[in-house]
């Protein structure tokens, strides 16, 4: 199947590369349905692209790569929603985002999906650990305001 995205352009998928999130994801409710993009200049991060909105795509990143301990500690709701039945099944996500002059690396509402049965959800930790990661300060020519 094609999508067409404002980011990317035409993009051939796979009905199996869809991701279902049943509630979306904070500030993007009616979002359901999103595929994961591989970023082509940087291996690091990739991009969740809405299925429903072709201008909607959010930066991820695997919070593990700079933060070699970080944890999510899942409520059995949400451990229900995902279908998990082993910690490997999960697989977790950060989103990036621009604060001002830096971007960061959101600690506090991580996504995390089941990629057995394409499954995924946002959660909100509550144990003590940064809300946000600071993964870079954007050089002088890029910190223009929109």
């Amino acid at each position: 199947m094609k999508i067409h995205t404002t980011r990317f352009g035409a993009i051939e998928i796979e009905p199996d590369d869809i991701l279902f999130f049943r509630n979306g994801l904070l500030g993007f409710e009616d979002c359901r349905h999103w595929v994961l993009l591989a970023d082509a200049d940087n291996s690091a991060v990739a991009w969740l692209q809405s299925m429903q909105h072709s201008d909607i795509a959010l930066p991820v990143v695997s919070p593990r790569r700079f933060i070699s301990d970080y944890q999510v500690r899942l409520e059995p709701s949400d451990v229900d929603t995902l279908q998990l039945t082993s910690v490997e099944q999960a697989y977790v996500l950060g989103v990036v985002s621009r604060d001002d002059e830096t971007l960061t690396l959101n600690l506090r509402a991580p996504l995390v999906v089941n990629l057995d049965r394409r499954i995924g959800c946002q959660v909100v930790t509550v144990d003590a650990q940064p809300m946000q990661y600071e993964l870079a300060t954007l050089p002088m020519n890029l910190r223009r305001s929109a």
